[in-house]
């Protein structure tokens, strides 16, 4: 038996040297996938356990290109000569894949995203929770929601997009973001005490924020060519023809931003009704005027009646 295996690869060199490289890619396979497990038991903590095997799973795909093209062309010499073959053959047909694939190392080596992140790429808007070697997961947020809340599905999108569009980061380097609203007060109203009222309520909920991005804002003015900006809250007044508008600035974390802007409302507005009218809000407001009656006479008739 022993020998009519051995007569059959020796008549088979083509097939047993496919079975060999099958045997090695599955041994390869097999080691990276028990590395990832022994790594995952003794990790500290999720962000490195995920993080350890992310870069264990693309170390594992560069070997297992080396040993494909070592393994048929005999020599590592030949390795940007099979590149350039295996690309000019399979270029148009797996282009999209390719791209994918390159963007993932771009994504880990350029840190473009990482998991955690809020992002909005192709149009999307979402929280990154996954990134593999084709894929980028999201939780997407927005859509038929309002404001920065999730919507409840998982979105997939080509890795491939980072080089088609712009990436925005809401969370790297600067975990911040500023957000405005705007306040109509009536004409009339005591401008002094509204402006203390807002100014008031902006400093007591928004002061961790400010002194929290401080730090990170200086970081960002160092490593990238950006003027130094102003992270204190500050309020714009505007006169228009219907009222006189406020408008606050601030700066807020940008998972909080929902919540800071419903606060800062709620308490404005209570604040305001306790002024007993000294400062009143103001609304838009359209008067009907009643269109008077208009009589008409047929001349022709008066006179055969004056007859």
């Amino acid at each position: 038996m022993l020998t009519e295996i051995q007569l059959w690869f020796t008549e088979h060199p083509i097939t047993t040297n496919i079975l060999i490289y099958l045997m090695w890619i599955v041994l390869l396979f097999l080691l990276i996938g028990w590395i990832r497990r022994a790594l995952k038991r003794h990790l500290p903590d999720n962000a490195t356990k995920y993080k350890t095997q992310k870069g264990v799973e693309i170390i594992g795909y560069i070997i297992v290109v080396l040993v494909t093209i070592t393994y048929f062309t005999g020599s590592i010499k030949d390795f940007g000569l099979a590149i350039g073959l295996l690309t000019a053959g399979i270029t148009i047909t797996l282009q999209e894949l390719i791209l994918s694939i390159a963007g993932s190392f771009y994504i880990f080596f350029v840190k473009v995203y990482q998991p955690g992140d809020r992002i909005e790429i192709n149009g999307i808007k979402g929280d990154v929770i996954d990134i593999d070697s084709i894929y980028t997961t999201m939780m997407e947020i927005g859509e038929w929601v309002s404001s920065d809340n999730y919507s409840g599905r998982i979105v997939k999108l080509s890795n491939a997009f980072v080089f088609k569009g712009p990436v925005y980061n809401y969370s790297q380097d600067f975990p911040f973001v500023w957000d405005e609203f705007n306040l109509p007060i009536r004409y009339g109203s005591d401008m002094e005490l509204a402006k203390s009222i807002v100014i008031s309520v902006a400093q007591k909920h928004l002061a961790n924020y400010v002194q929290e991005s401080i730090a990170d804002w200086k970081e960002v003015v160092t490593k990238y060519y950006i003027e130094d900006a102003q992270v204190d809250p500050t309020l714009a007044i505007t006169m228009t023809d219907n009222w006189i508008q406020f408008n606050l600035r601030y700066i807020v974390d940008y998972k909080k931003r929902r919540h800071t802007k419903h606060i800062l409302n709620e308490e404005i507005g209570k604040l305001i009704q306790a002024t007993n009218g000294k400062v009143i809000l103001a609304s838009a407001t359209f008067e009907i005027v009643k269109i008077p009656t208009v009589q008409l006479h047929n001349e022709k008739n008066e006179t055969k009646n004056a007859e």
